[in-house]
Order: C-alpha cells, then sequence, then structure tokens
C-alpha cells in the first residue's frame, strides 16, 4: 500500500507552481513575452562570466575524476575551508571548514538543520509571511511548524505574538531575511530583540531554543538598508545559505549550513549532518559545482536590475492606490489586493495578463506577491496592464 500523507499532498500542490504553469500555457496561446509573469523567483540575471570561465578551465584542466566523482560525505574540505574563510573575511566570524556542511542549496540546508535541533513533536515557529514550502520541510521532519501571525504595519517581527507561542515545547526559530515574500529585511534592531528574547526563554526553559536563518537573498539588499548578519547577534544560530540567487544558479542546487563556532554542541553539528544525509539520501551536491563556486565567492551575478524593478513598479502601484510597504532586498514585494479576497483579485487579473499570487499562501489574507525578476522591459510594458485591471475592476 503506498503511503497516504503523500497522496493527500496531491491535492495540495504548491499555488505558485501552478501559476507558473498557468503563465506557460497561456504564453503558447499568446506567446510569453505577452504574459506579465510574476509568479515565480528564478533568477532573471545570468550568472557572473568568471563562474562560466572556471567551469570550461576545469573541465579542460582538471583530473575528471576530481570534477565528477563523489566527494565527501560533508563536502569537499577546500571548499568548505573557502566558504568559512570568505564568511570570516565579510561578517567578521570565525568559522572553520568543520562548521560548514554543503548542501542542495538552502532547501537542503533547511531540512538538515531541522533535524540536528528536534525531535518527533517539538515545535518550530516562523513568521508570516513565510515561504509556504516550509509546511513541508518542517512538518516530514517530524517537528511541527506553528505560524506567529504577521505584523503588517512593516513585516518587522511581530513580537506580541511570538513571545505569547513560545512556549517550552519549541525547540528552534525559522526565519528568512530578506523575506520571501515580503521583501522586508529585518533590522539590527529586530534581530538584537528576537536574540534577547530566545536567550531568555532558553535559559528559563533550561534548554536551548536554536535559531535556523535561511538566507538564500542574503546579497540582494537595496541601497540603505540596514541587514544584519544572522550569526553575529545569536549564538546558536544555523545559517542556511543558497547560491541561488546570488550567482543566479538555482539549477545547481549548491548551499550550505554554516553552524556558529559558539553554537551549543557545534563541535558535533557539521558530522551529524552528515549522519542525517544518510536517512534522506542526501549524499552530498555535485563536486563539480562545489569546486567552481568556491573559486568565486567574493562575486555575485549583476543584482542591480532588481532594485530598479522594484522602484518601478513601487511607483506604478502606489500611484494607482495600492499600499506596500517597500522592499529593502529580494526581488519580491507584496502589496495589499484592493479587496480582501486575494484569490478573487488575482484570478480577475488574470483576464490582463497579469499572473500574480495571492497572500493566503504565505499565511497572510488580503495581499499579493510579485516576483519581479523579469527583464525590466517587460516590467515596463506591464504597467499598463495594470493601470487597465485596476481601473475596469475597481473603479
Amino acid at each position: 500500500m503506498i503511503v497516504q500523507k503523500y497522496k493527500d499532498m496531491l491535492k495540495g500542490k504548491s499555488v505558485i507552481r501552478q501559476l507558473s504553469e498557468f503563465a506557460t500555457a497561456r504564453g503558447e496561446e499568446i506567446g510569453y513575452e505577452n504574459v506579465f509573469d510574476y509568479s515565480l523567483g528564478n533568477p532573471s540575471v545570468p550568472v557572473p562570466q568568471e563562474f562560466t570561465d572556471v567551469m570550461i578551465d576545469m573541465l579542460q584542466n582538471c583530473d575528471p575524476m576530481e570534477l565528477h566523482g563523489y566527494s565527501q560525505s560533508l563536502g569537499i574540505p577546500s571548499v568548505r575551508r573557502a566558504i568559512a574563510q570568505s564568511l570570516n573575511k565579510r561578517f567578521g566570524m570565525n568559522y572553520t571548514e568543520n562548521h560548514i556542511f554543503m548542501t542542495t542549496g538552502a532547501a537542503g540546508a533547511i531540512a538538515h538543520a531541522i533535524r540536528c535541533v528536534t525531535r518527533q513533536g517539538d515545535e518550530i515557529l516562523t513568521f508570516a509571511p513565510y515561504f509556504p514550502e516550509y509546511n513541508p520541510y518542517v512538518n516530514l521532519s517530524g517537528a511541527v511548524l506553528k505560524v506567529v501571525p504577521a505584523n503588517v504595519e512593516d513585516f518587522q517581527i511581530n513580537f506580541d505574538a511570538f513571545e505569547e507561542m513560545l512556549t517550552d515545547k519549541v525547540m528552534a526559530v525559522l526565519i528568512n531575511t530578506p523575506n520571501n515574500p515580503s521583501g522586508i529585511v529585518y533590522t539590527t534592531e529586530t534581530i538584537k530583540k528576537l536574540a534577547a528574547l530566545m536567550s531568555e526563554k532558553s535559559k528559563e526553559y533550561g534548554h536551548d531554543i536554536f535559531l535556523i536563518s535561511d538566507e538564500p537573498y542574503r546579497e540582494i539588499v537595496f541601497e540603505g538598508t540596514d541587514a544584519p548578519y544572522i550569526s553575529k547577534f545569536y549564538s546558536n544560530t544555523l545559517s542556511c545559505y543558497s547560491y541561488s540567487k546570488s550567482l543566479s544558479l538555482p539549477g545547481e542546487r549548491i548551499g550550505y549550513v554554516a553552524v556558529n563556532p559558539e553554537c551549543a554542541d557545534a563541535e558535533y553539528i557539521t558530522n551529524m549532518c552528515g549522519q542525517i544525509s544518510r536517512g534522506t539520501g542526501h549524499n552530498c551536491p555535485p563536486s563539480i559545482i562545489q569546486l567552481a563556486v568556491s573559486k568565486v565567492l567574493e562575486l555575485t551575478s549583476d543584482l542591480s536590475v532588481y532594485e530598479k524593478n522594484m522602484n518601478i513598479l513601487y511607483k506604478e502601484l502606489t500611484s494607482l492606490g495600492f499600499e506596500c510597504v517597500k522592499p529593502g532586498g529580494t526581488f519580491y514585494m507584496f502589496p495589499k489586493a484592493l479587496e480582501e479576497d486575494a484569490t478573487a483579485f488575482c484570478e480577475k487579473g488574470r483576464k490582463y495578463d497579469l499572473v500574480m499570487v495571492p497572500s493566503d499562501t504565505f499565511g497572510v489574507k488580503g495581499y499579493f506577491r510579485l516576483a519581479y525578476c523579469i527583464d525590466t522591459d517587460k516590467v515596463e510594458r506591464s504597467l499598463e496592464a495594470f493601470e487597465k485591471f485596476v481601473k475596469a475592476e475597481y473603479r
């Protein structure tokens, strides 16, 4: 007999993926250039040429067994060492290779971090709005995800609700900053307050509460934004990173867990991740991608287009009467819909070939997400569609 819980999941497929599939199908009808597809967070800028050059050079000049053979279960030591050194240089940390575990993107990093610090039935708190895939990441591990209601004023943390929900059953808190879907970056003040409260409760309950920091958008931060490095402020932090966005490499599935050296039992956690891999079939990411990334750690793709797109959309949408907390990073924004039913709002938008994601899937009602990681030309052409949509449906 097949397992019912996974069969049941077929009834709740990702709304984001369904909308992306709709946009693709609509594109086959009218030309994809005419579909204003704001559904999927797929980077729209090319990988740095230096990364391509490194790949070509390695393929031409390196030992094929080194490039295509299995790496060690924790990742290639030289890669882990290079990442540790880069983080230390950038953020004033003191990581060593023993604190870095290579993963298949940030999703793989989160999956390992969760299993390191929770047991069956333990609770993990996260903050709305949140990435909906956190539900399977956490709940299928045996832990239980609980969602703290949003602070819709500025999408910083709702500390009153958080403190109420931070019971002795909570073993970890999962945050995402810069945030998908809001584009908001938690300020230094927010992180300090979060760290202080978690430290206080850890002492009160007599057990460690870990902070799992999901950071794939860490490099996409706009001018003037306060964007602290989370591990600087809380010792029991497991940083989960991906090069999908910074280097435009989502298909290569490469990232890591960085264990704060001051973390409780830090000397065990990376090796524990290796053991978790034995039970999940993770078995480390491709050797060639690990090696290539390690040679371009100080580089990113040209991420400036995302801020440009954000400014264009923010100006137009607010002029049309939308309320929106201005993003400080990522390539998402999270405006308030023009009616309470966000799903109905987004369905109406599709009549104008605007593909937007309703907010219910992110744990907030009455908003919608725009993933503006598309060509600036298409962003500019979508403005007329937004204007027609608003005037026809809401005025």
